[in-house]
């Protein structure tokens, strides 16, 4: 398996979630806590409204090791979700009122109960919106992942792809190379399989990331010229495009130290802060599940290890969703990421 970035753990701030939060909240860089902005913009506490969308990891293992990655995951990683703690994701399902289940990694398609899962989800709670995050170059890679595709069309999953640009230099230089071409190939099959086509039910949606210190740009408009390309040069097809903007987390943080950059990107976030973005947040109507069952605000909050407030419960073992969707959200400095611009989530921008 070919490692795509020369990036290594050891020695790297992004190794050790403990030292990414006292980074971010001790380094003087003339920004104010997230939790006095929040104050003074009248939204403070910041607390959840309900709970919509169960997001759940199924572990840090990728074939991948892109440079943007919140996760650090690659293909050395060895966190994956078992089939019991999949079993309480499910048994919450039956005693709440979710209807959405939002399944990453890593790669999810590479946690062996991936199949499994996904059929048990579907036949427990038929209803439900199963979304699956891929990066795309399983599905055309190794024979063990071929018949991913049709698998997905068969379950009636939404499919949300990363494909940060739709140019080949771009992709490459934050996924690895070849990976542009992968993902073109794979997203032609998706299409050829009914997939982001008008008339049927299969969706499947892209995001983008920006290649540089920089917010993205308007979501509608850059989805406009995603379609153009995409088709022009490709023949292919999409629903939507989802903007999400880089957070100061793991290797993106480790790029930013190491260029001398992470106090000018902080700034562009804390100047950036739009107290409109705030009552989208995703935090305030989704849990997040962690491959050993943790829960959490949300995505970044778990690769931080910033737990839940105590008073609720704390692995998945033990959920209760009215006591979850009223409960104070934990947050830090790296919230400034969601709440730039447009505001970021793992749905795109939010305002």
């Amino acid at each position: 398996m070919q490692q795509q970035q020369s990036l290594h753990r050891k020695n790297t701030i992004y190794a050790d979630a403990g030292a990414q939060v006292k980074l971010l909240e001790e380094t003087d860089c003339g920004i104010p806590p997230f939790n006095q902005i929040l104050n003074k913009s009248g939204n403070a506490p910041l607390t959840a409204e309900s709970v919509d969308v169960l997001q759940i990891n199924t572990g840090y293992v990728c074939n991948l090791l892109c440079r943007h990655c919140h996760v650090d995951a690659g293909p050395d990683r060895r966190e994956m979700m078992t089939q019991q703690t999949m079993l309480h994701c499910l048994d919450a399902l039956d005693n709440s009122s979710i209807k959405t289940v939002d399944i990453t990694g890593g790669a999810p398609e590479m946690n062996p109960e991936f199949r499994w899962f996904i059929e048990r989800i579907r036949t427990r709670v038929p209803d439900t919106t199963i979304l699956v995050r891929s990066n795309l170059t399983l599905f055309t890679g190794h024979e063990k992942y071929r018949d991913i595709p049709e698998f997905l069309k068969q379950q009636r999953v939404t499919i949300i792809a990363s494909l940060p640009c739709y140019t080949k230099t771009a992709v490459d230089t934050m996924r690895g190379n070849g990976v542009f071409d992968r993902s073109i190939k794979a997203l032609k099959l998706l299409n050829n399989l009914g997939y982001g086509k008008e008339g049927n039910d299969l969706e499947l949606n892209l995001v983008y990331n920006p290649g540089d210190m920089s917010l993205p740009l308007e979501q509608h408009e850059l989805e406009r010229t995603y379609r153009k390309q995409l088709d022009e040069e490709h023949g292919i097809v999409f629903n939507h495009l989802y903007t999400i903007t880089n957070m100061p987390i793991s290797r993106f943080l480790n790029d930013l130290l190491e260029n001398g950059r992470y106090c000018q990107y902080m700034t562009l976030l804390a100047q950036s802060f739009n107290p409109l973005a705030v009552k989208n947040l995703m935090c305030r109507t989704t849990v997040s599940v962690g491959w050993d069952g943790t829960l959490y605000d949300c995505d970044f909050n778990q690769m931080l290890r910033l737990p839940l407030e105590r008073r609720v419960p704390q692995h998945i073992s033990s959920f209760n969703e009215e006591m979850l969707k009223s409960r104070r959200i934990t947050v830090g400095q790296h919230c400034y990421g969601c709440t730039a611009g447009s505001g970021s989530s793992c749905h795109g921008s939010l305002v």
